[in-house]
């Protein structure tokens, strides 16, 4: 699948804010500064559809962007915030948790991993949960240019151990990089083919 149109629709800070769960949607979440908004702007093919900053916490709300007029692209709110108030990381905690827990059109959820770190326990406790509420996600490496090929195979076996400890079935997972457009393809593939299941 290859996006050919792309577009803001608007941000919210509750889901009842959010446009009609009309068509089918993928949220991207991920620790602050994981390289989130980069992404989308590589899989989109805009260099601002998302707005990057080399400060945390800067997406602040659930941001919506309509693809090809057939379905919804959702920039979440990072976590694990160290530079902002214990009320702040209060209300995003529950802005995020009510829309992956009732937003009934959200498909997947990419939860983002920094490739350059070892298996962090936020991140694990995170999909851990995702799994225990029966949302769908799958896990996207991102940075991959930012280390060499045998620094990231050390780490990312340190992940699928992390992993296989903790799951009998491994979730999906992707390696990505913004800068070499690496995961472009694979993530959008994957995409088209729930996109194309939900409208049967």
């Amino acid at each position: 699948m290859k996006i050919k149109e792309s577009g803001f629709i608007k941000s919210s800070s509750a889901i009842e804010q959010c446009p009609p769960p009309d068509k089918a949607e993928f949220a991207f979440i991920g620790r602050s500064n994981v390289g989130k908004s980069s992404l989308i702007n590589m899989l989109t093919g805009r260099k601002s559809l998302a707005k990057i900053s080399s400060k945390p916490g800067k997406t602040q709300l659930i941001n919506h962007f309509e693809i090809d007029g057939s379905w919804y692209l959702v920039d979440l709110p990072g976590y694990g915030w160290s530079k902002v108030s214990k009320q702040k990381k209060a209300d995003w905690g529950i802005m995020i948790e009510e829309y992956l827990l009732k937003r009934e059109n959200l498909v997947c959820l990419f939860v983002l991993i920094d490739s350059r770190l070892e298996p962090q326990n936020i991140d694990y406790e995170f999909v851990t949960w995702l799994a225990e509420q029966g949302i769908p996600f799958a896990m996207v490496f991102t940075k991959t240019d930012k280390l060499s090929k045998n620094k990231f195979q050390s780490i990312k076996a340190k992940h699928l151990r992390r992993l296989k400890s903790d799951w009998e079935e491994m979730p999906l997972f992707f390696e990505s990089s913004a800068i070499n457009q690496t995961g472009k393809k694979e993530i959008l593939n994957f995409a088209g083919e729930i996109i194309s299941d939900y409208k049967k």
